[in-house]
């Protein structure tokens, strides 16, 4: 039975709230249309994630979850992407049972200004370039790359998860006509024009790797000011000002995976992956 929390939120449910074989334990997180808790998988009395739609969500909101959970299930395991465990139904609501990661995001590993050292970078780089290579080989674009996607298994071991709005090229271009889909901080030109392609995945990785490297992403400001910046050709603020400590050749690295137009950036993620580490290694 669904037991919800009294608050003035109405779709946060009860610790001890059964949904089949998943008892839950605290909430991890919530997004617009769905919220994520700790739960034990009584039986065999394992940790696991769900990501549960809010009581009042659309069927159209249901639909969005089932084909994540699907998306996920047609990707080879692979070390850095999130298990998917089961998709069912308590009752209407339809829930996804993922991989735990105890960890949390890279946001709260090292957000608030924090910077990582360039072989630390490059180690969860190499991992995060590995699974979107493997997601962009299957024919599909993330869309939503960005630190709090960026999940730790255990210190030093990175999970990409949130493949709510993973999808193929032309469908995300057929979806993104009707709304912004993405995070404005790390998105590409072309995914603010409804042109999503696995070249924006590249950009939005590489947004990520420059707040590791100097604390903040090379943008900031609200969703228009994002918008204008990311589409019209805004000079990049120089990395090496902010952390003058980082190897000169890092700067035209990031500039050709931050590129205005896709085809002039790398050939791929893992080619661009590979470039940091040889900017930042010397490797």
């Amino acid at each position: 039975m669904m037991r919800v929390k009294e608050s003035d939120d109405e779709s946060e449910l009860e610790p001890g709230t059964r949904l089949g074989n998943y008892s839950l334990i605290r909430l991890l997180g919530k997004g617009g249309m769905a919220r994520v808790y700790l739960a034990r998988q009584i039986y065999i009395d394992r940790l696991v994630a769900i990501k549960v739609l809010n009581l009042r969500a659309s069927a159209w909101e249901a639909e969005e979850l089932r084909r994540e959970a699907s998306l996920l299930a047609r990707l080879a395991k692979h070390p850095h992407i999130v298990q998917i465990y089961e998709f069912d139904f308590a009752g209407c609501v339809p829930f996804l049972v993922m991989e735990y990661a105890p960890y949390g995001s890279m946001r709260s590993y090292c957000g608030g200004g924090a910077c990582l050292w360039p072989r630390e970078a490059c180690g969860y780089l190499r991992q995060a370039a590995a699974a979107l290579q493997t997601v962009h080989n299957y024919g599909l674009v993330h869309q939503d790359v960005k630190p709090d996607n960026l999940l730790l298994a255990r210190p030093g071991h990175l999970l990409l998860s949130d493949f709510g709005l993973a999808t193929s090229p032309r469908l995300a271009r057929l979806r993104a006509t009707h709304m912004l889909v993405g995070t404005a901080a790390y998105m590409a030109p072309e995914q603010f024009e409804g042109r999503p392609s696995m070249a924006s995945d590249q950009y939005a990785l590489a947004v990520v790797l420059y707040e590791w490297l100097c604390g903040a992403p090379p943008f900031v400001g609200s969703l228009v000011q994002l918008q204008q910046l990311h589409r019209c050709r805004a000079p990049l603020p120089s990395l090496r000002e902010r952390r003058p400590s980082l190897p000169p050749a890092i700067e035209p690295v990031l500039a050709r995976a931050l590129a205005h137009e896709p085809e002039q950036r790398y050939p791929s993620v893992w080619a661009f992956a590979r470039a940091c580490e040889r900017a930042l290694l010397g490797d």
